[in-house]
């Protein structure tokens, strides 16, 4: 049933407005970074926070594929620019929404940056590119929210991580990519030690492989096949099967729960 319920979501603003003001999420404010791409997991947990009663904020480097992003997901959600790399752009967007909205609630630290490059064709510049996106972008949005949800008295903060950070690395993934999730994990970890007396908790969600329209664009003939031997499941993840993770970690079912990893794999990786 819950299944189901996600594939729903996908039909898009109707559902969403549908869900407005009742749900999980009712009453509830909710940022989600990288989340503009039309079949990307950013966008399936907006689309879900909003059925289930959000308001939410889509930040991504384009202020207008952001903008139609928050149209796509219903009435009443907000899509805004942001480069999580440039922390003073973090701190402006959290202060128009703090005061669009009196409260952060919920931070979804999705966007990333992945390269497929072997260790030897690692140089300076890719290193801190993929660092700055994945671990620094998801320390400042996370600077930017801490003092707000620290007044209000309770928040949730959702990394994303990757199965690479466990593994060691995907067909996707070079060793830069797995230092940094790996990074997040750790940082994770730390955050949800320090913010737990002020209520807001910090977990981190590890997608295994997932069909979205990056990896689909960089699959090789017969590559899929040789992908899906590897999960038990049989079958890829959807950005639907993430964003029900997210969904949990974001709401008070998840209430007992911070410092921990959620591996959405389809048994992948089984440890």
């Amino acid at each position: 049933m819950f299944t189901s319920s996600l594939r729903n979501v996908r039909e898009g603003s109707a559902a969403a407005q549908a869900g407005a003001g009742t749900g999980l999420l009712a009453g509830r404010t909710a940022i989600i970074t990288g989340a503009a791409g039309p079949n990307g997991l950013g966008r399936a947990m907006a689309r879900l926070f909003a059925a289930q009663g959000a308001q939410v904020a889509i930040l991504d480097l384009d202020k207008t594929q952001a903008a139609d992003a928050a149209v796509d997901i219903g009435v009443g959600h907000i899509g805004l620019a942001c480069d999580v790399t440039d922390m003073a752009a973090c701190e402006d967007v959290v202060r128009q929404l703090d005061t669009r909205w009196g409260r952060i609630d919920i931070l979804v630290n999705n966007a990333g940056l992945t390269q497929s490059l072997g260790v030897m064709d690692i140089e300076h510049h890719n290193f801190n590119a993929v660092i700055d996106v994945n671990l620094r972008g998801t320390l400042q949005m996370s600077q930017a929210v801490i003092p707000r949800m620290r007044t209000g008295g309770k928040g949730s903060i959702i990394n994303l991580s990757s199965i690479a950070a466990l593994s060691g690395g995907t067909v996707f993934s070079g060793a830069h990519y797995c230092a940094a999730k790996a990074g997040v994990l750790g940082l994770t970890k730390a955050l949800a030690r320090e913010l737990a007396p002020d209520r807001v908790r910090v977990n981190a969600i590890c997608p295994g492989f997932i069909a979205t329209d990056f990896t689909k664009a960089r699959l090789a003939p017969g590559m899929l096949s040789d992908i899906l031997t590897g999960i038990p499941l049989g079958r890829a993840g959807a950005p639907d099967d993430v964003a029900g993770c997210a969904l949990f970690l974001a709401s008070d079912l998840s209430a007992y729960c911070t410092g921990i990893e959620i591996s959405a794999n389809g048994g992948a990786l089984i440890h």
